[in-house]
This record gives structure tokens, sequence and C-alpha cells, in this order.
């Protein structure tokens, strides 16, 4: 009898342990990676500019001609442009080239 006594009393710390354990794991395996994608998504709809090419969550392809503060201006072809919101451009295909400051070359150096 004395023996029973003593084993029960682990028993009611093992059911939260594992629930703090399970609702660890569901953070690690699923809360953490969307917020992860999330993030990755707003950093890439945020640094969208004038000549990117890029696809919508509709699958439409399109040229970005315009960019405001909460919309997008895409050229679907020659002449046709369609306004979309920034969380509707799913993926960059493309980014624009960029200019990029002169390089001094030999010729250009005075030397003395």
């Amino acid at each position: 009898m004395f023996h029973a006594a003593e084993g029960g009393g682990a028993g009611g710390f093992t059911p939260i342990l594992m629930i703090a354990l399970l609702f660890g794991v569901m953070y690690f395996m699923m809360i953490r990676p969307q917020q992860k994608r999330r993030r990755e998504a707003e950093s890439m709809q945020s640094g969208l500019s004038v000549g990117d090419e890029v696809v919508t969550i509709g699958g439409l392809y399109g040229t970005v001609s315009g960019v405001e503060d909460d919309s997008v201006l895409l050229e679907v072809a020659p002449g046709v442009q369609t306004r979309y919101a920034r969380p509707a451009i799913a993926r960059v295909v493309t980014k624009a080239e960029r200019p990029t400051e002169p390089v001094a070359e030999e010729s250009d150096v005075v030397k003395e």
C-alpha cells in the first residue's frame, strides 16, 4: 500500500509536461515557419520597383509600371495596365536592372 501512494505523486505532473511539450512542438513546426514566410513576403512586396517582372496570386504575369503605398500598377500586355493590391503579388520573377555607381577607369584617374 505504501508503494502505490509513492507512484501517484509523479502522475500529476506528466500530463502538464506533455501538453507543454505539444505546444512547443506546434510552435516550432507550424507557427514559427509561417511567421518567417509572412515576413519574407512582406519584404518582397515592399521592395517592388518599376520594371520588376512579377506573378500575382492568380497566376497573372506582368511588369511593374507604377508603385503606390498600398497598390501596384502592372502592365500585363503592351498598353494594358491593371492595378493590384501589394499582397496580391505572389513572387518576383526577375528584378529590374538597377543603375550602379560609375566606376572610375584608369584613364579617368589623374596620375602624378
